[in-house]
């Protein structure tokens, strides 16, 4: 192999790895600076409405939780339930989760955080285990929630990730 083909192999494959960097870039300048995608904003409005009507059906509580996407959490927080002195609860999850895997965002972390906000509403506010009581738990599996530990697990997202099946 000459000089001039080993050069030529050299360019071609750093020029098809500058346009890969500057596309992946480019899809996180976009999800930073554009709201969730609409289909994803639905999945999170539809699965909000299924865990409203199981919160009826075995609590008797019929409360609509707002749930906001907010760019602005710690890193380390996938979501918060707030429940403030005018007795107002708001799910917050946060957006750049949502990069690495939403189906791990609706399907884990929305009910855990849907089963703090029934903690609320029955006026359960413990502390104990950080509100991740065995109260806490038991409604959290009633919500059909995937995973109600009191922690996330990162390896739960890298192998959903990696699920083929999925």
């Amino acid at each position: 192999m000459g000089i001039k083909k080993v050069f030529n192999i050299f360019l071609f494959l750093t020029t098809i790895s500058t346009i890969f960097l500057i596309y992946l870039w480019y899809k996180d300048y976009q999800f930073d600076t554009k709201p969730l995608a609409k289909d994803t904003i639905l999945k999170i409005e539809e699965k909000r409405k299924y865990l409203k009507s199981l919160a009826l059906e075995k609590y008797n509580i019929n409360y609509n939780v707002p749930i906001l996407i907010s760019k602005d959490m710690k890193s380390n927080l996938f979501g918060k339930t707030k429940y403030s002195f005018d007795e107002k609860i708001v799910i917050y999850l946060n957006k750049n989760r949502f990069k690495e895997n939403v189906n791990y965002m609706i399907d884990s972390v929305l009910p855990h955080e849907y089963a703090h906000a029934v903690m609320f509403l029955l006026g359960d506010f413990s502390r104990q285990n950080g509100g991740h009581s065995k109260k806490w738990q038991e409604i959290c599996i009633s919500l059909e929630g995937n995973k109600c530990d009191r922690f996330v697990n990162h390896n739960d997202i890298i192998i959903e990730k990696t699920n083929p099946f999925n």
